[in-house]
């Protein structure tokens, strides 16, 4: 008798389970990397800054998104959803401004890179999200 183990990582499994909690944390990794590499302004000096960032960031956007979401929903529905874009380059200004409190090499220089850093890191995701998720077949 044979055992398969079919792992998915559409929103139907656990949010929180562990391998989809690490696929975030490496779709997070790879968007930061790609906007260091992209978005002048935004600089990660060795890969233990790198990994240390983002877990920040997804301490970050644990603690603080909802918050922030909540408190700007008129001005999110009012700019149809563009307005999420702010509220992204700020956790990620809030991600450099922790990581430079604990002395790490990840620095951010100003409002527009984390905002075009955001843009970056949300385009890796949404690129990554198609690639990995398998189309779901309906019978």
């Amino acid at each position: 008798m044979s055992r398969t183990v079919f792992v998915r990582f559409d929103q139907r499994g656990d949010p929180w389970g562990p391998r989809t909690l690490l696929l975030r944390f490496a779709i997070n990794l790879a968007g930061l990397f790609v906007a260091d590499r992209l978005v002048p302004g935004i600089h990660i000096a060795d890969w233990q800054s790198l990994v240390a960032g983002t877990a920040i960031f997804a301490i970050v956007n644990l603690l603080l998104r909802p918050l922030a979401t909540f408190v700007s929903c008129c001005l999110i529905v009012g700019t149809f959803g563009l307005f999420v874009l702010v509220i992204n380059g700020v956790l990620l200004a809030v991600t450099a401004w922790v990581a430079g409190q604990l002395g790490l090499g990840f620095a951010i220089d100003g409002f527009w890179p984390a905002f075009f850093g955001a843009l970056v890191i949300s385009i890796v995701s949404f690129i990554a999200t198609i690639v990995v998720r398998p189309e779901t077949r309906h019978s």
